[in-house]
This record gives structure tokens, sequence and C-alpha cells, in this order.
């Protein structure tokens, strides 16, 4: 049988040292001393007989060799803290937390009979809700910064569940000039308007995706907030048609009418970036989120599992409407 000849506290001292840029660092950061440290490197690379840092100066480097061994070191400690989250998980029988990720274009109503659902069931954990906008939700589920997350975009090498379809219309003041027109305006007409968008949630955000082309935008930090400066009469923006449909009956928006891309049309996903990690509360709001959107409603009360929470309120059956 292979009996390992390093161990997995070696690892872990050689991932901090690189990541937090030195020995000094990474023994603060371990509350270890910086000796102990240099000793365990050192054993480490001996055992081994390949050199992972290059000392050059006062700064250690890493080796082409060190470049190849620390992305499997730090694939063997997720693991090792994801084996460990799990016995944590187990033992406990009940998360004290559960972190939740939505892209706010998402309909609150089918998520909000979700949430009054799980209350009463939640047997007090602690829920923690992000509103996250494009390659920022992505963020949070590349860096599992949540438990569970709805996106927009579902990032390569994830598996994903569609939940709604998120129709997006381009909306001003009744009285802006774009309004006024009284036709059908070309995109390039807008181009010359100021365009209302939703900053990126990332931290270094790209703005990839939805129509960019004014010539002249504001960035604003909520969907509210810039239906708040389209009330005011300033610019146009492009915002999901079940958050502005009121007040385009009400006359206080006006959609406009274009001749081509009328409308975009996006669904949103839901998203479990460490599955092996989650707790059996995070799995009875995942199945009260199921249950409350009609596009995976169906589906999953023909296919619960055994080992489901039961449901017995009778407002988790979906309505007709997101």
């Amino acid at each position: 049988m292979f009996r390992p000849k390093s161990t997995l506290e070696q690892w872990r001292i050689f991932q901090a040292v690189v990541e937090h840029g030195g020995y000094a660092q990474a023994a603060e950061k371990l509350n270890k001393s910086q000796s102990s440290l240099n000793h365990a490197i050192a054993k480490l690379q001996q055992t081994l007989g390949v050199a992972l840092l290059e000392v050059r100066g006062r700064k250690a480097y890493l080796t082409d060799a060190g470049d190849m061994f620390l992305r499997r070191a730090k694939l063997m400690n997720q693991q090792m803290q994801e084996l460990e989250l799990l016995a944590h998980n187990i033992h406990q029988g009940w998360e004290a937390e559960i972190r939740f990720a939505v892209e706010i274009a998402h309909p609150r109503r089918p998520l909000n009979r979700a949430l009054q659902n799980y209350y009463p069931l939640s047997r007090g954990t602690h829920l923690q809700m992000f509103d996250t906008v494009l390659s920022g939700t992505e963020e949070f589920i590349h860096e599992q910064k949540a438990d569970i997350v709805i996106c927009g975009h579902v990032p390569k090498g994830f598996l994903a569940e569609p939940l709604a379809e998120v129709t997006f219309v381009a909306v001003c003041h009744p009285q802006h000039p774009l309004a006024l027109e009284a036709r059908m305006l070309s995109a390039d007409e807008l181009t010359q308007q100021l365009q209302i968008v939703i900053r990126d949630t990332a931290k270094n955000p790209k703005e990839m995706t939805g129509w960019l082309k004014a010539e002249q935008r504001w960035t604003v930090t909520s969907l509210h907030e810039a239906i708040e400066i389209l009330l005011a009469g300033m610019g146009f923006a492009w915002l999901p048609l079940h958050l502005v449909e009121g007040f385009i009956q009400r006359q206080q928006l006006h959609r406009l009418p274009l001749r081509e891309g009328n409308e975009r049309k996006i669904f949103t996903h839901l998203v479990i970036p460490a599955p092996e990690r989650l707790g059996p509360s995070a799995n009875c709001l995942l199945e009260c989120l199921r249950l409350s959107h009609p596009l995976t409603a169906a589906y999953w009360q023909n296919n619960k599992k055994s080992t489901a929470i039961e449901i017995s309120s009778p407002s988790i059956l979906p309505s007709t409407t997101s």
C-alpha cells in the first residue's frame, strides 16, 4: 500500500508561502514561526528531490516544477478542506449559515415564494443574500463564495438548471425625446442618447453583456436607481419587463418601439458551486427554489428524492405567472 512521504501540512505551507508572498507573511497568516515554515519547505523539497522554490536575494520564486506542483497542491488542499467541511456538516446536522447569491435581473416573485416556504423549515439558519450583476455573479461561482447561486450566464465547467425566462426591454420617460418620436426607432438613434446601465459587481468587471453602444452612459448600482433616473426624465435603459411593466401600464415609463432587436431574452439558472458542501438546510432551500419556479416545479414535484424534506405548505405550488 502506498505511504506518502510528504504531509498535507507541508503542502499547505508551500501554498501559503507562494500566495502570501513570502515566509514572513505566510508565518503571520498561519500563526507559525518563520523558521518552522523554512524547515517544512526544505524538508518537502528534500523528500521530493525537486526544487519548488528558488531564492534570489531576499525573495523566493517558484520554479517551473514548483508552479506545476502548486496547482496540484491547491486542488489537494481544497479537497481536504471540502472533506472536513462535509464532516462538520454531518456532525452539526444543520448549517448555522447559508450564503445565497442572486442575479438582480431574476424575478423576485417566485424567489420570494421560495423564501416564504423555506423560512418555517430553516431552523434558525442565518441566510446571507447577495445581489450580484453579470460577471460579479460568475465570480461567486468560480470562487465558491456562495452555497447557492442564481445566475444569468453559466460559467464553463458548472452544471445548471434553468429557473426563469427574463425579457429585457428599452424604456424611457414618456416625455423623453425618444418617446415623442411616435415611430419605430433604429439602434443608431439610441447611440446618441444617454444610457443608464447597472454596475457589474465583479472585482474586475467586464462590460461584455447587453446593449452598450450609447456614446454616453451613466452607471448605477441597482435596477431601482436606474428606474428613478428614468422617472426623472433622463436617459433610457434596458430593464427586465417584469420590473417595469407596471410603470409602463401606468404611463410612467414608455417602452421604446425598435425596428430590430425590440427585446432581449435570457434564462436565469440555478448553480451549486460545490455540491459536496451542501448541508441539509441548503438542500431544503434548494428544493424550495425548484418548486417555486414554473420551469422546474413540474419536474421536481414528480421526481422528489427520498431524502428530500417534505414541504406541506400549500403556497409551495407555483402560480402561472412569474
